[in-house]
């Protein structure tokens, strides 16, 4: 008769905790108090448990791959984030392997699960803008893959994110149309369930608070963050308004570039009219005319700050996650110029 190895499901059941909290304590990692940590250990004991390091990866060689998870890299932030992650992992001698979602959860969730935890160190994520259910990197955390999240992050896992200063970035944007003049203004933002449209929303609705605007829910339209987006919301912000705003505040870029084109076919003067703004500082703000003013996210040091803290979970399973966040700058052009 075959005899029959205890696995971590039995240490599980015994002890009446998850078999991902049993996982973890083994592999002794942060998230896990050393009271827990000692009890799985002596069962683990008494039961007689012998690790399978193939099955579990708690004994790892380094396969020198990390593993990129992006929404895109035809637009200049991925692609600006990516080059700063090629910087950090070629100095410390690893490589990349980048899986494109095209901001889809259905891809990312697909990519996830197909993954060959064995074959790399390490997973850098940016997140769809359309999801907010994380069940596919929480089972590829408690296999033993470090994860480091960037820009859109997974809120609600334990794990090390990198971001800019999302509500400090919105606040200011919205500040400075204010101190130019604009009082009723719009915000053209994103899906409302990631965290950097919500951090965006409240920075937004902050500067009009203190400001003692108006917060008028007809002027924020939730959507995706293209420039056909941005497009199609300044059409949805005339349509369901009487009185059209007079400045907006879009989430990135390429909803305010969207904003841009969509005013100029109304025959709408930018800035003396409406005056708009973005996020993001992609090098087309300078090429539009009117060229646009925005909030200049850190991409290049995103990229690099999430590869040097994913090296760190890599040669320690017990770092602890840390939540890092990145100035961002003010930078005025002529879209919010009233003269």
């Amino acid at each position: 008769m075959r005899r029959r190895y205890i696995t971590i499901k039995d240490i599980a059941k015994a002890l009446d905790i998850s078999v991902a909290t049993v996982s973890r304590a083994l592999r002794d990692t942060y998230d896990v108090n050393s009271q827990t940590r000692q009890k799985v250990l002596a069962m683990a004991n008494e039961l007689n448990y012998k690790p399978n390091f193939n099955a579990t990866g708690l004994v790892k060689r380094s396969t020198h791959n990390i593993g990129v998870i992006i929404p895109a890299i035809t637009n200049y932030y991925f692609s600006t984030v990516i080059t700063g992650i090629q910087e950090v992992a070629k100095d410390h001698g690893f490589n990349l392997i980048l899986f494109l979602t095209n901001d889809s959860p259905e891809v990312e969730i697909k990519i996830v699960e197909d993954l060959s935890v064995s074959s790399l160190d390490g997973i850098l994520a940016c997140v769809s803008a359309h999801e907010n259910n994380y069940a596919h990197f929480i089972e590829i955390i408690d296999d033993g893959l470090p994860v480091v999240f960037f820009d859109r992050v997974a809120d609600n896992i334990t794990a090390s994110k990198v971001m800019q200063d999302d509500y400090n970035g919105a606040f200011a944007a919205v500040q400075h149309l204010i101190d130019c003049g604009y009082k009723r203004i719009a915000h053209i933002t994103g899906p409302k369930d990631l965290l950097l449209t919500q951090k965006r929303l409240s920075g937004y609705e902050h500067a009009l608070k203190i400001n003692n605007l108006t917060i008028d829910p007809s002027l924020i339209i939730h959507s995706g963050f293209s420039q056909a987006d941005g497009i199609s919301d300044i059409s949805l912000l005339f349509a369901q308004n009487t009185q059209a705003p007079d400045a907006i505040f879009a989430v990135n870029d390429r909803k305010g570039i969207g904003a841009i084109l969509a005013l100029k076919q109304k025959n709408i003067l930018i800035g003396k009219e409406i005056g708009v703004i973005g996020f993001t500082n992609d090098p087309i703000c300078e090429i539009i005319s009117p060229t646009l003013s925005t909030v200049a996210e850190p991409a290049y040091e995103i990229g690099k700050t999430s590869c040097s803290l994913l090296l760190k979970h890599i040669n320690k399973a017990a770092f602890a996650a840390q939540n890092v966040t990145l100035s961002a700058e003010l930078i005025v052009r002529e879209s919010t110029q009233r003269g």
